[in-house]
């Protein structure tokens, strides 16, 4: 006697089977795609939260307008300060540009006060804080920058001098 149970019909279950691995298939590739597209934006997270924030050296886009005074106790505008590399008060030697960061980083006592003395002793020096810069002390003047972690008085003066 012959029974259908000892042949196998072609059943629903190997058609359900074979959607099943073609529909897990399809979210793989999408898993995949995801993971790599999220890797990609954290990479480039990374290098963006990695790179440096320093004060301008070039004069592109600056403005013909120069600051109220030589020693700023806030930030000076970044047009302003490109102006002032080009040539102090709008007419003078080209200008050097001291710029701190003492909110990023501790600053010693008296710091700021003998930054701000070399304003006082050369007349296209100019000193102002700089609270987004990736580093505590920055020295600029046009196509230069030195940049410091501590107060170093005759590198400050060579820098100027240099100019």
């Amino acid at each position: 006697m012959h029974s259908q149970a000892k042949h196998s019909k072609p059943s629903n279950e190997k058609a359900s089977a074979k959607a099943k691995s073609k529909a897990f298939g399809r979210i793989a590739k999408y898993a995949v795609a995801v993971v790599v597209i999220v890797l990609i934006a954290y990479g480039l997270l990374s290098l963006a939260s990695n790179e440096k924030v320093l004060p301008p050296t070039d004069l592109e886009g600056h403005v013909e307008e120069s600051p109220q005074s030589h020693v700023l106790k806030e930030p000076m505008d970044i047009l302003v300060q490109k102006h002032m590399l080009e040539h102090a008060d709008g007419s003078g030697l080209p200008g050097v540009v001291i710029n701190y960061n003492c909110i990023e980083f501790s600053c010693e006592t008296g710091l700021v006060g003998k930054l701000e003395a070399f304003a006082s002793k050369y007349s296209h020096v100019y000193v102002a804080p700089f609270p987004k810069m990736s580093v505590k002390i920055a020295l600029t003047r046009h196509g230069k920058i030195e940049t410091m972690d501590s107060f170093d008085e005759p590198k400050i003066e060579a820098f100027i001098r240099a100019g």
